[in-house]
């Protein structure tokens, strides 16, 4: 996984607890889905690069 993936999805997840503590505090489910929407696509990001990582080193 490239450094820059890695930080984007790091942030994407960040930023989507962010949003669902928010949501939690404020009582809005549409935060909260939200929230954890972003969750779901930072875990999808990690999950991609792993299995790129995993090809690249089998390949070497």
């Amino acid at each position: 996984m490239s450094l820059e993936d890695k930080a984007k999805a790091t942030a994407k997840n960040l930023e989507g607890k962010g949003q669902e503590a928010l949501g939690n505090v404020t009582g809005d489910p549409e935060d909260q889905a939200e929230g954890k929407a972003k969750q779901g696509e930072s875990a999808v990001r990690h999950g991609v690069e792993d299995v790129k990582d995993k090809v690249k080193k089998a390949i070497d």
